[in-house]
């Protein structure tokens, strides 16, 4: 089971990879989020990462509960680009889009898959 908890741009996507990642991203690309407790700009700063390429953050005004939840181990979010404009503005080119998802009811729900033979 999963609940949408928010949807925006990516911060500071000029700053970091996301050049170098632009082309490897598709709608639906898993994205993970990484608490940056030395950020001197933000302390509740949650970077946003496409395998080793650090395309921005969370912005300032939506990052509290990511800050929480994660500075306390818990990680229950499905995050994912959905959507991508390259003509835009580079703060504008990548929406994402995260759910909580409920870890133990999908693990449960993959093992009871019928297999087809």
């Amino acid at each position: 089971m999963k609940e949408h908890l928010a949807h925006f741009d990516i911060a500071g996507f000029t700053y970091y990879d996301g050049v170098l990642a632009f082309k490897k991203l598709e709608i639906g690309t898993k994205l993970t989020l990484k608490l940056e407790d030395d950020n001197k700009y933000d302390t509740r700063a949650v970077a946003i990462y496409y395998k080793e390429f650090k395309l921005g953050f969370v912005p300032r005004n939506e990052n509290r509960i990511f800050y929480k939840l994660l500075k306390v181990g818990l990680s229950p979010f499905e995050v994912r680009v959905q959507r991508l404009d390259k003509k835009a503005i580079p703060e504008h080119q990548v929406g994402i889009i995260i759910h909580l998802v409920n870890r133990s009811t999908q693990e449960i729900e993959l093992e009871e898959e019928p297999t087809t033979v």
